[in-house]
């Protein structure tokens, strides 16, 4: 999806936004773009609702975070785009949760609400192009490079090379692919690359997202408590 192409050649009709849907933009510095389910694209802003289906996308340099109905959240680093893919929560029916999403590029930390407390392994997951990452209670990160990470860097201050890598500060995550899994715990850093199982990494190797710090820039520092305000997300015609 790309983003300044977006702004430099769109007409925009300025509409309420109202909280609805399975989330909400809560904090938001830059660009975050969704398309809907049903083709419609649109540029979001703060209060804007997000569905099952919607495919968001954030800009250079952009920062946004996602606050669901089950408590749970997701922070979009720069240059990153997610598949909502289900997501279901119903407070007196736990058997029927379920909180599926797609990283198809970028990064970003999430924070389990019920859903991921309340239910099995197999009712979350967070699908990349290299492997599945299942969770217990978690506060983990994710990093998908391909080619385009050069502004991260790992524990000893290098450029991750292609690859998914993981790391946990809070819980317990399962990464699986069809060469085998391995589970990380808090403190702990994973990488699985798109031929490989899994892997537990050093420390060193390690790429800081969740457990940032100070390597990469935390998205509080940018977000922070007093993020940019809108009134009215752009819909594309």
């Amino acid at each position: 999806m790309k983003n300044v192409l977006i702004l430099a050649t769109c007409a925009c009709l300025a509409t309420p936004v109202w909280a609805a849907g399975e989330a909400t933009v809560t904090n938001l510095a830059g660009v975050l773009s969704v398309r809907k389910a049903d083709g419609v694209l649109k540029i979001l802003s703060l209060n804007s609702m997000v569905d099952s289906g919607d495919l968001l996308a954030t800009g250079p340099s952009s920062y946004a975070r996602l606050k669901f109905v089950d408590g749970g959240e997701l922070t979009l680093r720069p240059n990153t785009e997610l598949r909502v893919d289900s997501f279901r929560f119903e407070q007196a029916k736990p058997d029927e949760d379920n909180a599926f999403f797609r990283l198809i590029k970028g990064g970003l930390r999430a924070v389990t609400g019920l859903v991921g407390k309340r239910s099995g392994l197999a009712d979350y997951r967070m699908t990349t192009p290299t492997a599945t990452i299942g969770i217990r209670g978690t506060n983990y990160g994710a990093l998908f490079c391909q080619s385009d990470c050069s502004d991260y860097r790992d524990n000893e201050g290098k450029s991750p090379a292609d690859g998914l890598y993981v790391d946990v500060a809070d819980g317990l995550i399962v990464l699986s692919n069809d060469k085998g899994s391995q589970q990380f715990l808090p403190g702990q850093y994973g990488y699985s690359g798109s031929e490989q199982a899994p892997v537990l990494m050093p420390q060193k190797s390690g790429v800081p997202i969740a457990t940032d710090t100070g390597t990469n820039k935390p998205p509080e520092a940018v977000l922070g408590d007093k993020p940019q305000r809108q009134n009215f997300e752009c819909t594309i015609e």
